[in-house]
């Protein structure tokens, strides 16, 4: 498939799916083709002490990604790639823009390793338009080897020293880069002006890193908070800062 943009994601990553929202607004305004294509957080830490290196609801929640993953591989030799947008639009929204359970006693490790089970992935494909049966792909290790091409692929363009998402624009002589990672949706107005810059900076040549450490956690249903609707939501146009009413 040639595409505008390939887009590389992992469904259980938060920053990916505000990033990939935002990705939406600029498709729909630019008119671009997008390819929404596969990494593997849990491939990618393959070699990691997850003990040692992560918190301990970590590991369930990359491994749900990956079971999430094989279904998607499956999805997508069954029904062709234009049924990835769907399909990551239906995890997001299941995953992510859905507030949690105020009565709920599980704890976050359960949450995140729910994730990865029938019961969870097949509502998921219903509302997608697909067959609820294509869940059975979330204990086919036989998947993983199309998966983690797909991860090295993306590592390939950016290095291994990265998360998700990974973007290349305009494959495959185009730019790549990891990001960006964003907490928040721009508005209608700013999301083009915001994929200008951050186009306008992978291209440069010499152009390697930019990074703050500093940040809020994502906006979303599921983490307390909301992409849209958060109050006092700061935006920006134009280089200048403004607060949202």
């Amino acid at each position: 498939m040639d595409a505008d943009i390939n887009f590389y994601f992992d469904p259980v990553c938060p920053f990916a799916w505000m990033t990939s929202k935002w990705v939406r607004q600029v498709q729909a305004q630019r008119d671009y083709t997008v390819d929404w294509r596969f990494i593997s957080l849990r491939l990618v830490n393959s070699g990691v002490d997850y003990d040692a290196q992560f918190a301990p609801e970590y590991e369930a929640g990359h491994t749900a990604g990956l079971r999430l993953l094989r279904v998607a591989a499956r999805a997508r030799a069954e029904h062709g790639r234009a049924a990835m947008a769907g399909l990551y639009a239906a995890f997001g929204a299941h995953i992510f823009d859905t507030a949690p359970d105020p009565a709920g006693q599980d704890t976050e490790g359960e949450v995140r390793e729910r994730r990865g089970t029938r019961a969870f992935a097949e509502p998921i494909l219903a509302d997608a338009g697909l067959p609820v049966e294509l869940a059975e792909a979330l204990e086919d290790e036989s998947w993983d080897p199309e998966i983690r091409r797909e991860t090295d692929e993306a590592l390939a363009l950016t290095g291994k020293d990265v998360g998700t998402p990974i973007i290349h624009f305009e494959p495959p002589a185009g730019v790549a880069f990891f990001g960006p990672v964003i907490s928040r949706l721009p508005s209608e107005e700013s999301a083009g002006e915001l994929w200008d810059h951050v186009v306008g900076l992978a291209r440069f040549p010499g152009f390697a890193e930019l990074k703050r450490s500093l940040r809020e956690q994502p906006q979303l249903a599921a983490l307390g908070g909301d992409a849209e609707t958060v109050g006092a939501q700061e935006d920006w146009h134009g280089g200048s800062r403004r607060q949202k009413k």
